[in-house]
């Protein structure tokens, strides 16, 4: 029995701000946008090289716009991902080193929170 996660929702309060900043600024594929009805939008984003997407949207969660903590997505080089996003006008953390990876992130305009991690050496 196979559980692949493949799609995270991440709640905002402007579609379109999300959209831009996820595309635009952090180079998330827009996989596609989708009306549904007036109170249903569905906008599926991919980051580059991942199996698992996220949604932004009109009527896709009760959850607040900025709850979601925690995401995490893996980069070869946690430097030049960090330099991407500042490049971007990101708002990034200075790469902080750890047994278990390098890390820095972002919040995206509602706030919700990303971390960004090398794998150590050793993981291979």
């Amino acid at each position: 029995m196979e559980f692949r996660l493949e799609l995270v929702i991440v709640p905002v309060s402007d579609v379109d701000r999300a959209v831009a900043f996820y595309s635009e600024k952090v180079g998330f594929v827009v996989d596609h946008d989708q009306r549904v009805s007036d109170d249903v939008r569905f906008v599926q984003l991919t980051p580059p090289g991942s199996q698992c997407s996220i949604a932004v949207g009109l009527g896709l969660s009760d959850a607040a716009p900025g709850s979601v903590k925690g995401l995490q997505v893996v980069v070869d080089d946690a430097d030049a991902a960090r330099a991407f996003l500042v490049e971007h006008g990101i708002d990034a953390p200075e790469v902080q080193e750890f047994p278990w990876g390098r890390f820095t992130g972002f919040r995206d305009p509602d706030g919700n929170e990303w971390s960004v991690q090398q794998l150590p050496a050793w993981r291979g």
